[in-house]
Parts: C-alpha cells; structure tokens; sequence
C-alpha cells in the first residue's frame, strides 16, 4: 500500500470507537456557515473507518499528552532498520548546534545506497500540529517516493514541539537545521545550491517560516519551498475553518488547540510575528519559488489559497492545488484513492522541474 510522503496529524489505524465524520462544532464556533464541502467518495469510504475523530483529537493544550499516547500506540515511529529498507537507504542520526543559548537539534539525514555526491538536498520538516511529531515521522514515504526516484538526500529536523516549547523554539530549531544543512551540504553529500525545504501540515508553516527567515536573515540560498496543505494562520476564521468545524480531520476546534499550544494568550491577537504565523507576513516578495497544496474540504483551505494568491501579487513564484474532496491528510490516511496519487505525483513533478532549473 502506497503511503503519502509528509504526514498529516493522523495516524491511519482506526480508532476503536463508533464510526462518525461528524459532530457538533465547539461552543465558541457555533456562527452560521454554509454547508461543508462533500468528501471525494473514496476518500470518504476511508473517513467513515476512522470513528469519532472529535474524540481523539485534542480539544486544548491539556489534551497534548494524551493526543500523544495515542499516536504512539496507534503510528509508531519507523526504526532506523525500517528506514534503511534492507540496505536501500543509508540512514544516521546526529545532532547540530541549536538557536544561541538552545539545546542541539537532532537531524536524521538518508540518502539512497550509492547515491553520488552533490545530490540535491530536501530538508524535511515533520508535521504534527506543532505539538507531535518526530524527525521520523513520514519518512519512509518520502524515501520510497521522492529520494529513490529523484536521488536526493533527505535531512528531517527534529524540532521542539509546543506547548513545552512554546514560540519560537519549535521555528528557531528548524531555521538552525537549515544553516547547519547548507554549510555542512558537502559532507553530507548534497548540493548547496539545490535545497528544498518541504513539510506538511504544521511542517508547511514551518516551512513558510524559515523560508522568510532565509530571506530575512541573509540566510541559505533556498530553492524552493514545498508546503503541503500548510498551518499558517493562528487567527483560524476563515470561511474554509468555519464551514468545515465538525468535518473530517483536524478541524477548527482540533486547530486552536494546536495554535494555543505554540503562542498561548497572544493566539489571533496583533502581538503574533509571521515567523510564527506565516499568514501574518507583511511581504512575501523575494520568496523561493513555492509548491502550495491543500484539500477542498479541510480547515487549512483558504488561508492555502490567499498565501498563494499573496505570493503571486508580490511578483513571485507559486504553484497552487486544490485537490477536489481532499481532506486533511487525505493523502496519507486514504493513500490509495486517485485523488491521493494524483496529490503526491504532483509534487513530485514540482520537484524535479524546480531541482532541474
């Protein structure tokens, strides 16, 4: 069974609990909004297996520790022999200098067997609503799917998670990463002049992020930025956020949790930066070119769109998707479905034309 590259904030087991897609929107979230947007078919087949995911999602930063447990149990990390593929893939772990006056980050760095130096670089940031997620999480399908056939090295940055290490640890770990990446580039077999930086989810707003701190900081020279239906704005009111509480996966009310977790009492306040929030940047000019994606039936849908749409305005490069029915995740937790093969072959072509110009 095929799996997406970058996950979602799910796992794909199935939860032992009644099967239902839907429930009533947090108190808070009760405005009028129009009617969700249907579920491709097949990927509801798939949604309808999960249960009650409003009952496994975190409702608020409380909730963190026991949103963990149960990824633990039901999506376990890989190890590295399972990344390593019965020696398809040459696999390590090391650590690298932190932000000033900050622990080290650890980067788990993998490349094909026999892969030839001065390969193009993808620096993976993992998803997870900024409160879970590992350097692991998402890699096998990112081995299998875009290092193999593309010949890349693929270094994943394990950053801190909220709400232990509210802002800016979590960006600052990833930023950090980066700088260690593009001068170390060489050693590790990669081309510094080729450097992806690629995530889904939270990992898509971390990868907005360090994108503007490149660009602000007089930092590596990037040559794309891969965000997969990305977290970008904590303000989480959009008409995508509204209209879909209640529906699918990691819903407005799940969403809040995660930003609260991150940013506290200064969430959808006018004291958050764009480093957190990418939504929030004032310019998004001078940006690397841009693969932005997201489902027509999630939360993250219209802040997707409008940051693509504000890149474009600024004079840059920016290629959009709008996968019809897709839900969050959908092409992780229902992989198998056209929608989900269509998503991830779309990115992949991205990524060889922009790591072939």
């Amino acid at each position: 069974m095929n799996t997406c590259p970058i996950p979602a904030d799910h796992p794909r087991q199935t939860p032992a609990t009644p099967p239902r897609t839907t429930g009533p929107a947090a108190p808070a979230h009760q405005e009028d909004r129009p009617a969700p947007v249907p579920f491709d078919p097949e990927a509801a087949t798939v949604l309808e297996g999960l249960g009650d995911l409003r009952g496994v999602e975190p409702s608020s930063p409380a909730d963190v520790p026991r949103w963990r447990a149960y990824l633990a149990e039901t999506a376990p990390d890989p190890t590295l022999e399972e990344l390593r593929d019965g020696g398809s893939f040459e696999v390590v772990e090391r650590t690298v200098p932190g932000p000033d006056g900050a622990p080290d980050v650890p980067l788990l760095i993998a490349r094909p067997a026999g892969l030839s130096d001065a390969a193009p670089v993808v620096y993976h940031l993992h998803g997870g609503g900024m409160i879970s997620g590992t350097s692991r999480t998402g890699m096998p399908g990112i081995l299998r799917e875009w290092a193999a056939p593309l010949g890349l090295v693929v270094v994943s940055a394990d950053y801190r998670l909220a709400p232990e290490h509210p802002y800016p640890a979590g960006v600052e770990d990833c930023y950090a990463g980066l700088v260690w990446v593009a001068r170390h580039a060489a050693e590790i077999g990669g081309d510094p002049e080729r450097i992806v930086v690629a995530g889904g989810s939270a990992g898509g707003g971390l990868t907005a992020a360090v994108a503007l701190m490149a660009r602000d900081r007089g930092g590596p020279r990037l040559a794309g930025q891969l965000a997969m239906c990305p977290m970008l704005d904590d303000r989480n009111n959009t008409p995508s956020a509204r209209q879909m509480a209640g529906h699918g996966v990691w819903d407005r009310r799940a969403n809040e949790a995660g930003w609260t977790s991150l940013l506290g009492e200064a969430r959808g306040t006018d004291r958050v930066p764009p480093y957190a929030a990418p939504a929030r940047a004032s310019d998004l000019s001078g940006l690397p070119p841009a693969y932005i994606d997201a489902g027509a039936a999630e939360t993250y849908r219209d802040e997707d769109i409008t940051y693509a749409s504000r890149i474009w305005q600024a004079g840059g490069d920016a290629e959009l998707h709008v996968w019809s029915g897709g839900f969050h995740g959908s092409d992780q937790i229902a992989p198998d479905t056209a929608v989900a093969r269509d998503a991830r072959e779309a990115r992949v072509r991205w990524l060889r034309r922009i790591l072939n110009r």
